[in-house]
């Protein structure tokens, strides 16, 4: 009885992520399109956590050259792509100052794209877990981002992307204060 009691809880956590997956996704969405007020402090924050979870990250992928001779080579050419969107990420940014401070709105294309790119890793996994499990246990190396590499590459852009925009954003605000005389040292 106890088993089939942790059948019926797996099942249902996995019925509540099926259905509160797109939710999510929807939400990064809105959320990454919103705009925001600069704060100093979480701009600050943010950047250098974001620098603490890429030092991890590579950390982690070269530790994963062991098992998957081509981690480090994914994840470097994520965060060199990311970087790239970042980069563009902060040209496209909507920059305001007002009497109340700084407020900035990205790009929704880009919101989107980054959106995009996590629900298509997403379905990939799943086409991989089917081609898996027809092919009797032995994965398939022809197809297009067959391997470890590509989920590090995926989460590789995600990084680059968003540690060289919160890096950009605090530069930016930063200038932006100074300009009008807050925060000026």
């Amino acid at each position: 009885m106890p088993i089939v009691l942790v059948l019926l809880f797996v099942f249902l956590l996995l019925a509540l992520w099926v259905v509160l997956l797109p939710i999510s996704l929807w939400q990064r969405y809105r959320y990454g399109r919103s705009r925001r007020m600069a704060r100093g402090w979480l701009l600050a924050f943010n950047a250098w956590s974001l620098m603490a979870s890429v030092a991890i990250f590579l950390a982690m992928s070269a530790i994963g050259l062991f098992w998957w001779p081509d981690s480090l080579l994914g994840a470097g050419a994520g965060l060199a792509a990311g970087a790239l969107l970042g980069l563009l990420g902060l040209w496209l940014t909507r920059w305001e100052v007002a009497p109340q401070g700084v407020f900035y709105q990205p790009n929704a294309w880009l919101a989107l794209l980054m959106v995009a790119i996590v629900a298509a890793r997403i379905v990939l996994g799943f086409v991989q877990l089917a081609h898996y499990w027809q092919a009797g246990h032995a994965m398939p190396t022809h197809a297009l981002l067959s391997g470890h590499g590509s989920l590090l590459a995926v989460a590789g852009l995600l990084l680059g992307y968003y540690l060289v925009y919160a890096w950009g954003v605090k530069w930016r605000v930063t200038r932006l204060q100074r300009l009008r005389g807050y925060g000026a040292r």
